[in-house]
């Protein structure tokens, strides 16, 4: 009797020591998982933070990712055999000079159609360039009609145009006489930039006209023309084109000039020196 006492005891005693022992473990992982999670958790905050505050690591790291995947790519495509679109670049449309006409005033959308039609180039482009002619008109107080006006009979929207003497881009700017004014734009080179040759074009423009005193002499004195016994018919090309897309604007009618003498206007009959933008250094 005394025996089964003592069994059944040991046997409490042991089924206690277990349950006990369960207790602990339980509690032991749930304390271990908790630590856990939370050293988890502030490790997910730490590099959140030092993503947040450091933008120049995220962004460098984004960039080395997204150029691996793009090798990746190239490297797929190059190994189908098309080695061209291997030099595929997805961001070569930000440095298109171009704009849905879609997006322009009626005014500017029917001046840029009309110069597209008369000058045969396409009408983005154009209609990138009427938007800057508006922009930089305004700023500079010079009419856009003016300015598009001057780019059609000095280069005829040819944006690589050079005359014999270095006249050069859609305003034939002296690059090397008003070097100066491409330094903000990163040197001469950007003359050949349509945006760029447009706003020191009109610069230029607003210099000479400042200096004759009128817009006629100051038509002269941008073509180098003012100490010459005439211009060659520049200054009344010019007008006629400013006035006809002026006319255009206002809803009046125009007489579109005969085709040889549009093809003899663009680009031609300009004075061979520019005098005049060489002066303005004096």
């Amino acid at each position: 009797m005394t025996a089964r006492r003592n069994v059944l005891s040991l046997a409490r005693s042991a089924a206690a020591a277990g349950t006990l022992f369960v207790k602990d473990i339980g509690q032991g992982l749930l304390v271990v998982s908790h630590n856990t999670l939370a050293l988890l958790g502030l490790a997910v905050v730490a590099v959140l933070l030092m993503f947040s505050s450091q933008a120049d690591l995220r962004h460098k790291l984004e960039t080395e990712a997204f150029g691996w995947l793009n090798a990746r790519q190239e490297a797929r495509v190059e190994a189908s055999g098309n080695t061209l679109m291997g030099l595929s670049e997805p961001e070569a449309l930000t440095r298109a000079t171009a704009a849905d006409p879609k997006e322009l005033t009626r005014q500017q959308a029917a001046v840029a159609m009309w110069l597209s039609r008369r000058y045969k180039v396409a009408p983005e482009p154009v209609s990138r360039l009427v938007q800057e002619a508006w922009t930089v008109g305004q700023r500079a107080r010079v009419e856009p009609t003016l300015i598009l006006a001057i780019m059609a009979i000095e280069s005829g929207f040819n944006p690589f145009a050079q005359s014999a003497v270095g006249a050069q881009g859609l305003m034939q700017v002296m690059t090397r006489v008003h070097d100066d004014k491409y330094e903000a734009f990163g040197g001469n080179l950007a003359a050949f930039d349509p945006i760029t040759n447009l706003r020191v074009g009109v610069q230029v423009l607003k210099e000479c006209i400042q200096r004759a005193g009128s817009l006629e002499e100051g038509l002269r004195y941008y073509v180098g023309a003012a100490n010459l016994p005439d211009d060659a018919g520049y200054a009344g090309r010019v007008l006629a084109e400013h006035e006809q897309m002026k006319s255009l604007i206002a809803g009046r009618g125009y007489a579109p000039a005969p085709r040889s003498e549009r093809e003899a206007t663009a680009g031609t009959g300009k004075p061979a020196a520019k005098q005049e933008q060489l002066a303005l250094l004096d």
